[in-house]
């Protein structure tokens, strides 16, 4: 932009004139130096102490040494100097600043009398009218107050202010009146009111043609007990001020904090401490309300590194309040308030109340003291019934309940305490829901004696006290006096206090007190602590009866006895202070409550104190939205002022208030509801404008724009005024008496060449602000070159975290061109780094920047471009932060469902009392007629008339008077056409079906055609029509609808071959119809009608015994196969009954069919168990038949069903030593060949062979390796597959596994061989003989072995000899005789026979026994037989090891085995003897015995 070059003296000669004229500013800039003076001595102390040594500390007191003082007076003479030249130089811009002065004067006066006159326009008179009427205000004491009023008439109205009936005169009372008069706006301002400034004040405006009044009250209130107190209530008392050494700024604060009972919170106060020195922290105190707070359990203070912090580890609502942080520093103290509001916590149980407070023990006297406490806010829980006071003694953790019964008193007096002991208390308030979470424990109290009353202080001469204890003056009484001044000190409904004063003398020794009562005027005396001692001189009576009044007396006692009892008390009942007396009980209800607005989310609320205040704790209020029924605590600590600041509220939300009393018998009742308040800042007057620049010159004219205030003031700002003057002179003129509605503005009739400055007022609905800053001078130069002017106005809009749309406004110079786009460049704030964020030039006026960093200020500026190149660039922008707004949503493009109409919404985050919705299109106006805009609360809704294509663009929302809550929504063709579709369905509407028309077949055969709409009315109408002809609710045929589920459904019952065809359903509900069919025709039909007879048999079967379930199998865990069913309809005489293959099965215990099941076990299923199943049901009723048949896939499922559970249990695998080999076992619950079980030699399966053998038995699968060699070591695994998963086992059998099983097996392949041909009796001798005497005997028996054995016979264990009485025979090697000549009685004994040869043998014995001739056959007697010397086992047994080896080389599977007690279940069996052996045992000896022959005995 062109300006003109100014000669340096000129602007030393401005700077000079400007110095003159304003002394305000001289002292300014006197102040500056002497600021900058003080930053350099700063600087210098800074540099000081960093070249200081670190241990160095300033002592307290210092004498300067003899080195400073020569640099003392050299810094003292140099600052001399300096103000010396300074003075002077003062006095010559005074003598050349009057010299300009006077002549600027007279080349103004010459130039005002050559100036031709401007034309007037003449304006028709006008009485006075006043625009904005004075408003009413309520304030404090010692606060201001400014009234204002703006007045329009022809000729200019005269304003007079009135207070009352008398003229306001500000010369009165100096300083107490301004009255100002600028630009229309008329203001009258009240300083330090007073309660006498409370009156209606009058603004009357007067012309020629007439008069006009406005009239405002002024209300100044005085706080309660402002006249007692220093302070304002909520404020912190000044505590003396003492001097501190550091200088200390307070830089920013804690502000208004919600927390949460249970949380953690911290106050932070951020410093800047000059010197900071690290042992030396600033003084820093904390106040809650008025109480200066100290370190304790609740609260912890800490200060350091610029930071002074309170921290609260665990909150309670103890802990709400202001909360003020005092500094002190060089000059004082600075301070900060904010208040800590403390919210309940979650109750243990739903719907209790919140948590008492404040808990507090006083009145503590030894075994006594009294409990208090403040009770919580109620607003949607049930009313408190009581409280619970438990106690518990210092350095314990276990709590005792005091009380029985709730109280119903915000005190409880606790006696019975342990003298000497200290106690915390807690309480829990109690409600119909529950009881609610315990308050923060007290303080500790200590139940300790008190001795005040029992010292005596005697003064002698005023100079002397002697102090004596009264038990020095009772000499040598024992027995106690009488107690006196026996009275109730606390009556309630659930208690009554009674208190004494102790007796005198007390008789030397402790004293306790017996307490006797009577009814009414009865000398009949009860006593009443009969369980308990009292020890001090009151005692809570309890349990006394409604409507009785009680005389009471005190007798003390003490080790000595009992003395005499004290006068009766007066009458005393108990009572409920709610009902009886105004001056206990609840408050009264609070009075008036008024509402004013404070900030966006914060609002002023005071209301009158009740007429029966009855010993008020303070008041709760609450809020409730409006448009909701639901009331919220604003405090949750009772507040003790009639003046509250209400926090958290919702910006642009309307809320009542109200308020309740509290007292230690509860809550009073609600005050009456404020006045609905809109919650916004309260009105104030703008702030300056800023930034002027010059967007076009003409040569005579200029063009100016600016950007708007900061701070609006609270409502629209709809009026600028513009003043100008010459760069060259200091008047300022008004150029606009009319105002200027937008922020640019065309000054004409300016002289060419001349340079101008500029400033602007911004006004409002509160007044008009204050002036901007001067201009930069512009020089009134024409305008020529080809590029174009700068752009202006540049505004943000849609802020987001990573985006904002950036508008401007087009140049005013075009250049000689026009405009034919923009270029948009954007920096970080603080950088100069810019960067062209448009690829290339936009036409439009607005851009949407991207990719922007969350949370950091962004400038902007544009240049605007046209043929001749790009002009030049705007001012750079204001600062921008990429932080959305709190709750920020965006546009919503819908279709309403009533009308059809396509619309978009937008609901607003915040909003202001005067806040407008503004709609464009492509961020211009949108054409008329085409859209209507409705707007309810946060809401605003655009709808379009009839939408087509040429409402596709991008569409923007901003909301006035807010911090820049705006959004946008771009609507695409392919958008449009589904808006469109859907608009046309809601506006030609249709039933929609949630399901079109079906059928369904019923039990009995009937069918059933159904279809469900998604909703329908009452009023809705419907016909079903089968094969073009109407159907109605007739014989057979049911008709019906549920318009609560959407179903409309036709039943047939007889649905037979004439009900082929198409059925349809017509619906119509209001302007909506729909209509759907089903077509029942050819094989469709067919099967409708099968399922339909099918169903109707079914019915008919159940109608008697019948199966509810058929047959079906389950395998239970011991592998047993359960044929089950399930039976209804059955009674006593039903007959059950199982068949297979038509064969019934009879089983132990008869199937009960009463029990609903019957089942039929198949044990040890196997493929024998095939064939047909049958369960026959009969009675008189009917009889019904279920059939199963096992086989094919059935059995093979059965199979697989074992093996699962089979395979589950299979234990891993045994390895047994046989005389054939060597046998793998594997053990599970139960075993059949059907079973898929497969054995694998490695990785090889192996088959049935004579080499591998596999078999099995019912509890186990085993593989024998016949006469093993090394080929066979290797892993074996045995696989049982149940058709989906493969169970498998393995063992290892290799190593030393194998050659301690292959030593065994060669072992017991020798023992059996032994065990085949050891020696043996195979037959031929009796057990018993029984012989008359002088008879011949012969035993002879068959003997066998190879080779041959030898035969030893035995009488009574003694070898018999062969003589001619006993001949010993044995023939061919096979015949063994014994005979016996003539036989006598000493022959009778016990005869065995010894057969044995190299591989063993066996002992048999008979018994012989012989009678003489006449006697009686005795009856024989068996003998016992011989145990065998050598056993051979028949049978193989599980191998053991010979010796218990190494764990290592034991022979076992890699997994456990079974233990070898366990035999194999099916053993190798015996090789065959000629004859069968008669003894039970082999008498070859156990196998410890190694000799295969063991010798004779």
């Amino acid at each position: 932009m062109p300006t003109t070059a100014i000669p340096l003296y000129q602007q030393k000669q401005k700077r000079v004139q400007h110095e003159y004229l304003s002394t305000k500013q001289v002292v300014q800039q006197q102040s500056v130096r002497k600021s900058s003076s003080r930053s350099v001595k700063k600087e210098q102390a800074e540099a000081k102490t960093a070249m200081a040594e670190p241990a160095y500390t300033v002592p307290a007191f210092r004498e300067r040494s003899a080195d400073d003082i020569p640099e003392y007076a050299r810094i003292a003479v140099q600052c001399g100097r300096g103000l010396a030249e300074l003075q002077k130089e003062l006095n010559r811009m005074k003598v050349a600043t009057h010299t300009q002065v006077t002549s600027l004067a007279i080349t103004r006066e010459v130039q005002e009398m050559m100036s031709v006159k401007k034309k007037v326009v003449v304006q028709a008179d006008k009485a006075p009218e006043f625009l904005v009427a004075l408003r009413s205000h309520t304030l404090w004491e010692k606060m201001s107050v400014k009234l204002f009023c703006t007045v329009e008439g022809t000729p200019t109205p005269i304003v007079q202010w009135y207070k009352g009936d008398k003229p306001v005169d500000p010369l009165s009372i100096p300083g107490k009146y301004k009255i100002e008069s600028k630009y229309g706006v008329h203001s009258l301002i009240i300083s330090r009111c007073m309660v006498s400034d409370t009156a209606q004040y009058s603004a009357v405006a007067q012309n020629t043609q007439g008069k006009a009044v406005s009239k405002a009250t002024v209300t100044v209130k005085r706080p309660a007990g402002a006249g007692e107190l220093s302070h304002l209530p909520g404020s912190v008392p000044i505590t003396p001020t003492h001097a501190s050494k550091l200088d200390v700024t307070l830089l920013s604060a804690f502000g208004v904090t919600f927390a949460t009972e249970g949380e953690s919170c911290k106050l932070v106060a951020n410093l800047v401490v000059v010197p900071d020195l690290p042992n030396l922290p600033p003084e820093v105190m904390w106040f809650r309300d008025d109480t200066l707070l100290a370190p304790s359990k609740w609260v912890e203070m800490s200060v350091g590194g610029g930071v002074a912090s309170l921290t609260f580890p665990h909150l309670h609502k103890d802990d709400e309040g202001l909360y003020t942080v005092r500094i002190w520093c060089k000059d004082g103290t600075a301070e900060h308030s904010a208040y800590l509001f403390v919210k309940d916590a979650a109750p243990p149980v739903v719907g209790a109340t919140g948590a008492p407070m404040d808990v507090m023990a006083s009145d503590a006297n030894k075994d006594y003291v009294m409990v208090t406490w403040k009770p919580p806010n109620l607003t949607t829980e049930a009313p408190i019934k009581g409280y619970f006071v438990d106690r518990r003694e210092v350095g314990s953790t276990t709590w005792v309940q005091c009380n029985d019964s709730p109280v119903n008193v915000c005190k409880y007096p606790v006696q019975g305490l342990a003298i000497g002991h200290s106690y915390h208390f807690r309480v829990r308030a109690v409600n119909s829901a529950g009881i609610s979470s315990p308050s923060r424990r007290s303080d500790g109290v200590s139940a300790l004696h008190t001795a005040e009353s029992e010292i005596q202080v005697i003064n002698i001469d005023g100079k002397y006290d002697i102090v004596i204890h009264e038990e020095d003056l009772e000499g040598h009484v024992t027995l106690p006096g009488q107690p006196t001044e026996v009275h109730a000190s606390e009556i309630n409904k659930s208690y009554v206090v009674l208190s004494w004063k102790p007796p005198s003398p007390c008789g030397r020794a402790p004293l306790w007190y017996l307490i006797e009562k009577s009814v009414g005027g009865s000398r009949l005396w009860q006593r009443h602590n009969t369980a308990v001692q009292v020890w001090a001189p009151r005692c809570p009576i309890f349990n006394l009866e409604d409507r009785k009044e009680y005389r009471f007396r005190v007798t003390a006692v003490n080790k000595y006895g009992s003395g005499d009892p004290s006068e009766p008390s007066d009458l005393i009942q108990k009572r409920d202070p709610h009902e009886t007396d105004h001056a206990v009980g609840v408050p009264s209800a609070p009075g008036k409550v008024v509402a004013t607005r404070n900030t966006k989310t914060s609002a002023f609320v005071q209301w009158d104190a009740p007429k029966h205040p009855n010993g008020i704790m303070g008041y709760y209020i609450d809020a409730c939205m409006q448009g909701s029924k639901a009331w919220l605590p604003c405090n949750h600590r009772p507040y003790k002022h009639t003046r509250f600041v209400v926090h958290g509220l919702v910006q642009g939300e309307t809320y009542s208030f109200r308020v309740q009393a509290v007292n230690a018998y509860g809550l009073s009742e609600e005050s009456q509801e404020s006045e609905p308040l809109f919650v916004d800042a309260a009105l104030t007057a703008p702030s300056a404008p800023r930034g002027i620049t010059l967007v076009s010159c003409d040569g005579s004219s200029m063009t100016l724009a600016w950007k708007s205030p900061k701070n609006c003031g609270g409502t629209k700002i709809n009026a600028y005024y513009v003043d100008m003057r010459e760069a060259a002179t200091l008047k300022w003129s008004e150029i606009n008496t009319a105002p200027v509605k937008e922020r640019v503005y065309k000054v004409e009739n300016l002289t060419a060449g001349v340079a101008y400055e500029f400033k602007v007022q911004a006004g409002n609905l509160a007044g008009v602000g204050v002036p901007s800053e001067p201009s930069k001078p512009f020089l009134c130069e024409a305008w020529t070159m080809a590029e174009p002017g700068p752009a202006y106005d540049i505004k943000f809009s849609e802020v987001r975290d990573t985006s904002l749309m950036v508008q401007w406004k087009a140049p005013v110079y075009s250049g000689n061109s026009p405009v034919s786009g923009y270029l948009l460049d954007m920096a970080k704030k603080g950088s100069s780094d810019f960067v062209t964020v448009t690829e290339e030039a936009t036409s439009n006026r607005y851009f949407k920047v991207k990719g922007l960093e969350a949370g950091a200020a962004y400038v902007f500026k544009v240049r605007a471009v046209n043929g001749h190149g790009v002009g030049k660039a705007s001012d750079v922008s204001d600062s921008v932060v990429a932080k959305a707004l709190p709750g920020t949503k965006e546009i919503v493009c819908g279709v309403d469902e009533e009308t059809g109409d396509i619309f978009l919404s937008f609901e607003a985050c915040e909003i202001a009392e005067t806040s407008s919705f503004v709609w464009t299109k492509s961020y211009k106006e949108i054409a008329a007629g085409r859209t209507a805009v409705t707007t309810a609360g946060r809401r605003s809704k655009l709808t379009f008339t009839n939408a087509e294509a040429a409402d596709l663009g991008l569409y923007a929302v901003a909301v006035t008077d807010t911090d820049g809550v705006s959004a946008s929504y771009k609507i695409t063709e392919e958008e449009l056409n589904k808006m469109l579709e859907l608009s046309y369905n809601i506006r030609h509407p249709i039933v929609p079906l949630k399901t079109t028309l079906n059928y369904e077949v019923l039990e009995k055969g009937h069918v059933r055609f159904w279809l469900q709409a998604v909703k329908m009315s009452s009023a809705v109408s419907y016909r079903f029509i089968f094969n073009d002809k109407q159907v109605t609710t007739g014989e057979g045929i049911k008709i019906s609808h549920d318009v609560a589920t959407g179903v409309i459904q036709m039943t047939v019952e007889h649905f037979t071959r004439s009900n082929e065809g198409t059925y349809t359903v017509q619906i119509t509900d209001g302007k909506a119809k729909n209509q759907s069919s089903l077509v029942l025709v050819g094989d469709v039909f067919k099967n409708v009608l099968k399922e339909a007879d099918f169903q109707r048999k079914e019915f008919i079967r159940k109608q008697g015994p019948h199966f509810s379930e058929y047959i079906s199998f389950y395998v239970d865990d011991n592998c047993t196969v359960m044929l089950t069913c399930k039976v209804a309809n059955v009674k006593k005489e039903t007959a059950f009954h199982w068949f297979k293959d038509e064969d019934e099965i009879v089983l132990d215990v008869a199937p009960n069919p009463m029990s609903g099941t019957c089942t039929l076990p198949i044990p040890m299923f196997s493929r024998k168990d095939q064939g047909v199943y049958k369960a026959t049901l009969s009675d008189d009723k009917g009889k019904d038949t279920s059939v199963f048949d096992i086989s094919g896939s059935v059995f093979e499922e059965i199979i697989n069903a074992i093996a699962q559970i089979a395979g589950s249990s299979a234990s891993d695998l045994v390895m047994q030593c046989t005389p054939e080999g060597i046998r793998l076992q594997c053990y599970m619950k139960y075993y059949t060949e059907e079973m898929q079980t497969r054995w694998f030699h490695r990785e090889s399966k192996i088959a049935s062979s004579e080499k591998m053998r596999i078999g099995g038995t019912a509890e186990m699968a085993w593989m024998q390796i016949c006469e093993p060699t090394d080929k066979e070591k290797g892993q074996y695994t045995i696989e049982i597959n149940d058709g989906t998963t493969a169970h498998t086992r393995s063992f290892d059998l290799s190593g030393q596994a194998y050659a301690d099983a292959y030593a065994e097996f060669q072992r017991l392949k020798a023992a059996a061989f032994a065990e085949k041909n050891r020696g043996r009796v195979v037959g031929g001798l009796p057990d018993v003989v029984t012989i008359m005497e002088k008879k011949s005997l012969s035993l002879t028996c068959t003997v066998w072995g190879d080779p041959t054995p030898e035969v030893t016979w035995f009488k009574n264990e003694q070898e018999v000899v062969s003589d001619a009485h006993l001949k010993i025979g044995f023939d061919s090697g096979k015949f063994a005789s014994l005979t016996i000549t003539a036989v006598t009685v000493e022959d009778s004994g016990k005869y065995s026979i010894n057969v044995r040869n190299k591989y063993g043998g066996e002992f048999v014995e008979i018994t012989v026994s012989v009678y003489k001739q006449g006697e009686d056959i005795p009856e024989p007697k068996l003998g016992q037989m011989s145990k065998p010397a050598t056993p051979a086992p028949a049978t193989p047994v599980p191998p053991r090891s010979p010796a218990p080896p190494p764990a290592a080389q034991r022979m076992k599977s890699p997994t456990p085995t079974p233990p070898p007690s366990v035999k194999s279940p099916t053993p190798t069996p015996p090789p065959k003897s000629p004859t069968p052996p008669r003894s039970a045992k082999s008498p070859t000896p156990p196998r410890s015995i190694r000799s295969p022959t063991p010798p004779r005995k």
